[in-house]
């Protein structure tokens, strides 16, 4: 759902529907032989409707809006925490590394650098593009993934700068995505590896994740975008996938979806 292109939509409908039932209350609404004509009562009611269903768009429209603000203003802060606990032990990091140099502790050095540059290089990957909220989204993320055993690959070739749709719903359509690969992983075996990759060419933007979890049987592929279905038993299932196509939609996009026992893959195309 776009959120500039919903309010604009229902101001225009919300005007033209005024405009007509005062044009409608010009000509015929006048009282005939002391009555009031039936019409001035279809106007009004008219009104009252269209004013009822733009203050509820509106309301609907603010409170998803305002949702996405809290959550992208709360991956952001746990990103710049992140990024001050990584500052304030620099230095002491490089103590320490130094120290075993000194002693020639090599093999100890080489140890106590590699989860250190892992955690810096984690952060780095993340923060590629010019859109803050998607880099703490793609930190965040890694971070789930991390805690579940899952390897969360990261590749951006694109610093999104002028994109079709508002960041926060560029934020819902990723993390539905990637929690849909975390979810698809969770009960796994062996290895499991996510991969989420940004690219843009001369005329669009190009995301895809994917995920060597099960394959998604071929009679789900075209129904797991509607609203409501899941393969999942809890409550709670069913929509990230269907807000994900709604977005593309809204933005003339292109979304595809591809499964097989190797590799599933969500491929989504932005018009530039």
């Amino acid at each position: 759902m776009n959120i500039k292109k919903t309010v604009r939509a229902l101001l225009i409908i919300n005007g033209l529907q005024f405009m007509a039932a005062f044009l409608l209350w010009l000509v015929i609404g006048t009282q005939v032989l002391g009555r009031v004509n039936p019409a001035i009562y279809l106007t009004i009611g008219i009104m009252l409707l269209s004013s009822l269903l733009t203050l509820m768009g509106l309301y609907t429209a603010s409170r998803y809006q305002n949702d996405s603000y809290r959550e992208s203003m709360k991956n952001l802060e746990n990103l710049n925490l992140k990024l001050r606990a990584q500052r304030h032990d620099y230095m002491n990091h490089l103590q320490v590394i130094y120290g075993l140099l000194e002693l020639g502790e090599y093999e100890d050095a080489r140890e106590y650098m590699e989860p250190v540059f892992k955690d810096i290089s984690k952060v780095s990957k993340a923060m590629k593009t010019s859109q803050p909220a998607v880099n703490a989204l793609l930190q965040a993320k890694m971070e789930s993934a991390e805690q579940k055993g899952i390897t969360m690959l990261v590749e951006v070739a694109t610093p999104l700068k002028v994109i079709p749709v508002e960041p926060w719903e560029l934020c819902k359509l990723l993390a539905n995505l990637i929690d849909n690969g975390i979810t698809a992983l969770a009960d796994k075996e062996g290895e499991k590896k996510l991969t989420v990759e940004m690219r843009q060419d001369s005329r669009s933007y190009f995301f895809a994740v994917r995920n060597n979890g099960p394959a998604i049987p071929e009679e789900h592929q075209t129904l797991i975008f509607k609203q409501g279905f899941s393969t999942k038993k809890e409550e709670g299932h069913g929509t990230g996938l269907a807000i994900v196509s709604q977005i593309v939609k809204d933005a003339r996009g292109e979304l595809h979806l591809s499964s097989d026992t190797k590799e599933t893959c969500f491929e989504v195309r932005l018009p530039r």
